[in-house]
């Protein structure tokens, strides 16, 4: 009888898996495997919101292979350890894998190739997994280059890329007998509680937002995704960071609908390809500048503590910032004026930044977090890296109305559109009775700091 491990990672599904179905389609009975690294809380990366959306993930998992006759085989430890050690329990010839990005995952993936050898087994990893199009499938041509430094000329090729099938969840799955820890609850996994708004995980909340979004939405979605009160983004990126979702189902399904905002919404998943082909030629980037800029970064504490709080005194970055502790997620217009707000206005290390989103978001990507924040501060792929985005002009524009605004920031729910967005603007005698602070920092001096400390006339 041949066995083969599927070792899930970051594709908690059952639809459009293509490590489970090659294993499956090896052997007559296969292990799905998930191991709780112990790794992963070293690197400080286990946070308690991605703690809790996995545990739901993992128990989701569990129940949709029982209902075809299998489960979960889950061990706790080290992954490199522990599946070598299932693959020796159960004879199993082969170990499936999904390929990623991250130095983590590269160390990983070459750790268990070598050690799987050591006992005459073999690894294969499937590279179309966790995006629609390998990481390294595209290059740009006659550079001799090995990744794509700008997204323009990626997307063009991207667009053009024969994207691999969708392949159906299993009929059936048939796992031989071996031991199993119990499923881990979220204090298991991390200390500390989740953000009391944070959506629930698993493939079953993934299909259903899924169905939900290309039923209408998605139409409106070149029109409204940066209209911050409308919240009219998908909401998908948590169930696409965590595999509950396939990248490549969900690019075909949004191609299908052809129109305006699916188009825009098509041309977003490419961003998120385009960064992992960038990590995966630089596994650097996640904590290296991409693009140098010499900065001279200032160390701003109680100015980096008021931008964690949200108590800038700029109302809608402060409304993002709110936004992020209580859901655990945030549009990418919000993200990308906090980002903005802190690397270029308050000139601090985007580092500090990324590492704070990296504490919250339940989506929290390092290919994604890390070079959008690159983007943010200059020192990433921006072909304008010099870019200041003013909150003032930012506000007006994505969020007119000030209903975004009110919504998280309760003590100004009284005032009007016009108003709201003028408070940085306000004298200390306007701002008499007003339980709000002021701004901790003069939009123009910033300005004029970041290009002193940058160089730039």
């Amino acid at each position: 009888m041949r066995v083969c491990v599927a070792l899930f990672t970051a594709d908690l599904r059952l639809h459009d898996n293509p490590v489970l179905r090659a294993a499956l389609r090896d052997a007559e009975r296969v292990v799905p495997l998930f191991v709780v690294d112990s790794g992963i809380r070293r690197t400080g990366f286990a946070v308690p919101n991605r703690a809790a959306f996995l545990a739901d993930s993992l128990a989701d998992l569990d129940a949709a292979l029982r209902e075809r006759g299998g489960r979960l085989v889950v061990r706790v430890g080290d992954v490199v350890e522990e599946t070598c050690r299932v693959a020796a329990e159960t004879g199993a010839e082969a170990v499936h894998l999904a390929g990623g990005v991250s130095w983590y995952a590269v160390r990983r993936e070459e750790r268990l190739r070598a050690e799987l050898a050591g006992d005459r087994r073999e690894l294969r990893v499937h590279d179309a997994s966790l995006t629609a199009v390998p990481p390294g499938a595209l290059t740009p041509a006659g550079s001799g280059k090995d990744h794509f430094a700008v997204f323009t000329p990626y997307f063009r090729r991207w667009e053009s890329f024969s994207v691999r099938r969708v392949l159906p969840a299993p009929d059936a799955v048939r796992v031989p007998d071996v031991r199993s820890a119990d499923l881990p609850g979220a204090r298991a996994l991390a200390s500390g509680s989740p953000s009391p708004g944070l959506p629930g995980g698993g493939e079953a909340e993934a299909r259903r937002r899924l169905r939900a979004w290309l039923s209408g939405p998605l139409s409106a979605y070149d029109e409204r995704h940066d209209d911050l009160a409308a919240d009219a983004t998908s909401r998908l990126s948590p169930y696409l960071h965590f595999g509950c979702l396939s990248p490549a189902e969900l690019l075909h399904r949004a191609r299908a609908r052809d129109n305006p905002g699916a188009h825009a919404f098509v041309r977003q998943l490419a961003w998120r390809e385009f960064h992992h082909q960038v990590l995966a030629a630089r596994p650097d980037a996640a904590d290296h500048d991409y693009r140098p800029r010499h900065d001279r970064w200032r160390r701003a504490p109680k100015q980096t503590e008021a931008w964690r709080d949200g108590r800038t005194g700029y109302p809608v970055v402060d409304a993002a910032m709110r936004q992020l502790r209580h859901e655990g997620w945030m549009p990418g217009r919000a993200r990308l004026l906090a980002a903005s707000f802190l690397a270029k206005t308050l000139y601090v290390d985007w580092r500090v930044g990324a590492r704070h989103f990296l504490d919250l978001l339940v989506d929290g990507d390092v290919a994604n977090n890390q070079l959008n924040w690159q983007w943010a501060a200059g020192t990433g792929t921006d072909t304008r890296p010099n870019r200041i985005l003013n909150p003032l002009v930012q506000a007006r524009r994505f969020d007119p109305d000030g209903e975004y605004v009110r919504r998280w920031l309760p003590e100004l729910r009284h005032l009007d559109a016009r108003t709201v967005h003028r408070l940085p603007r306000l004298d200390d005698a306007d701002r008499a009775g007003l339980d709000y602070p002021a701004p901790i920092v003069g939009l123009e001096a910033a300005a004029a700091r970041f290009r002193a400390g940058r160089g730039v006339d």
